[in-house]
């Protein structure tokens, strides 16, 4: 007998009750399930689970997401928001693929996380770690060592350094590349640099990127946008490969071109 969590986001309605007929599936065929809620302290009762299912858009998948990652088992996204890049199943199909997961009938898709360094304590970043300016109007100098060795100081409003999976959020944004899902890489993008170099950098997962905060501006430091801390000049970031993937569970659902062409109306001449 499995167990399985669900996820739903907290202000969709249908979210609930997608996850509701998916604990039903569940019992008819043996298995436990529970239905997350945030408990007081803020975490979640995330006991002996096997599978996490996350239903609503991409936010709530990030999270579903985070959560397996801490406790490495796979995750399902459930699409209840618009065209996402992240969740993999229509709400009509949960039950399907929660079948075709019993039955040894998917795919894993291994997922490159990001462990990021900042005034001594540790996260971890899924889509992307960014500093950026807090002061509006003004530039931050960002020092930027690659692989131990200094590489350049970037005047700008900022520094984005995602993965894979983040080059379709705010790397997208700034008109950084955009990853196969699969690859093991980061990419450095400046954020509106004021100098002539402004390309984005991709690294391969082994080359740890470190930032220092030069000149008299402090920044701030966002987490997949989550503020995390509020640096002066002269704090240093460290980011680098997390040493575990996150698991996603993949049917034959759209791949990400597919998404692409969908969510920008891309058509052949």
């Amino acid at each position: 007998m499995a167990r399985v969590g669900f996820l739903p986001h907290h202000d969709l309605p249908e979210a609930l009750t997608v996850a509701r007929g998916g604990e039903d599936w569940l019992a008819a065929h043996g298995h436990s399930s529970v239905i997350l809620g945030e408990q007081v302290d803020g975490t979640f009762d995330l006991d002996n689970l096997d599978l996490l299912v996350g239903l609503g858009g991409d936010g709530t998948m990030l999270r579903a997401m985070e959560l397996a990652h801490r406790l490495r088992m796979p995750v399902i996204g459930v699409n209840l928001g618009r065209l996402g890049y992240l969740t993999e199943v229509d709400p009509s199909g949960l039950n399907h693929a929660l079948e075709r997961f019993f039955s040894g009938t998917y795919k894993i898709e291994e997922r490159m996380a990001l462990e990021v360094t900042v005034e001594g304590l540790r996260h971890t970043a899924l889509n992307e770690v960014v500093l950026e300016k807090i002061q509006p109007g003004h530039t931050v100098l960002i020092s930027v060592s690659i692989a131990g060795r200094h590489f350049l100081t970037y005047a700008a409003d900022g520094l984005v350094i995602c993965t894979a999976t983040g080059s379709t959020a705010y790397n997208l944004s700034i008109r950084g590349p955009i990853l196969s899902p699969r690859l093991k890489a980061m990419v450095v993008t400046p954020i509106s640099p004021h100098m002539l170099f402004d390309r984005p950098l991709v690294l391969e997962p082994s080359e740890e990127v470190s930032l220092r905060i030069d000149g008299s501006r402090p920044a701030t430091v966002l987490v997949d946008g989550t503020t995390v801390a509020d640096v002066v000049p002269g704090t240093e970031l460290h980011c680098r490969a997390s040493a575990e993937s996150v698991r996603v569970v993949k049917m034959d659902g759209t791949d990400l071109r597919s998404v692409l062409k969908d969510k920008f109306g891309l058509m052949d001449r």
